[in-house]
């Protein structure tokens, strides 16, 4: 029905109220958007243990801090390696079911907090506690690796990868990389380049595969073990240290190892490439 005087159109009331219910469907959170939440509360919390449990006793000189310590420290990293999990769950859910259209952006801001700011103050909190650090060189470092998660997180909203692989180090295996590197205890030097390398990773070309399939299993089978050396050292378990270095060795290992065999692939692939095109043009 059109009205003579604007020659506009009448919008229907049951029209009106139905745009009205279906803005907030829109905007309501799905299965794989509430684990992304816990990815960020765990980060959260990481930074929380940090503070109250390592920076705050050692600032205040309270007895037995460096028991506190260890737990505190063990308990941040744990949720550290929480978060991964919630991380690799949410992009299985949304693949499986569904995603919000505010999964991106919540998944960005939670890889911010639990793998950008939680290892960053780890490390802002090791220079300012241990006894051969430099705290405004190690404020220097956790920087760099905060400044090198906000750019690999814009980098991975804005550039489209083929299928199945990452460029450069993921988050949050480059927040475990950092994290290790520090409860490595090595000298502050290396500890420092070690951050730095890692940081540089994040923000490579260097390809790395997406945790799918076998690899999600290996990856969520990791991040337990890891979880029960973490176990092991705060709780001062036998052998707990010898443990919890040689699952941190391990990271870094891997951390480097991943990086040659995607260069080896790229390589054996580049010289596949070349043999097929030099048999396509002989005769």
């Amino acid at each position: 029905m059109i009205d003579p005087e604007t020659q506009a159109g009448w919008v229907p009331e049951a029209d009106a109220v139905d745009e009205e219910e279906e803005m907030p469907l829109s905007l309501r959170l799905s299965i794989a958007d509430t684990l992304t939440l816990g990815n960020a509360t765990c980060g959260f919390m990481a930074v929380y243990f940090t503070t109250t449990g390592i920076l705050i006793p050692h600032l205040t000189g309270i007895d037995d801090s460096a028991g506190m310590a260890r737990h505190s420290a063990a308990t941040a990293v744990i949720l550290m390696l929480c978060a991964a999990v919630f991380d690799l769950f949410d992009g299985l859910v949304a693949r499986k079911l569904r995603s919000s259209p505010m999964g991106a952006e919540l998944d960005n801001l939670s890889d911010l907090i639990s793998f950008g700011l939680a290892p960053a103050y780890f490390v802002l909190v090791y220079g300012m506690v241990a006894d051969d650090a430099h705290q405004r060189v190690a404020a220097l470092g956790a920087i760099v690796v905060l400044l090198a998660v906000v750019l690999r997180l814009a980098r991975f909203s804005c550039v489209t990868l083929k299928d199945g692989m990452f460029q450069g180090m993921p988050s949050p295996f480059g927040a475990l990389t950092v994290v290790s590197i520090v409860l490595l205890e090595l000298p502050f030097v290396a500890t420092l380049l070690a951050i730095l390398g890692t940081a540089w990773l994040m923000v490579s070309r260097v390809e790395y595969p997406k945790p799918r399939g076998r690899l999600a299993v290996a990856m969520l089978s990791w991040i337990v073990l890891s979880m029960g050396l973490l176990a092991a050292w705060a709780f001062d378990a036998p052998s707990g240290q010898l443990l919890l270095q040689t699952g941190c060795a391990l990271q870094l290992v891997m951390s480097a190892v991943i990086p040659l065999f995607a260069t080896a692939r790229r390589v054996n692939n580049f010289r596949d490439n070349r043999r097929e095109a030099r048999a396509a043009q002989l005769p």
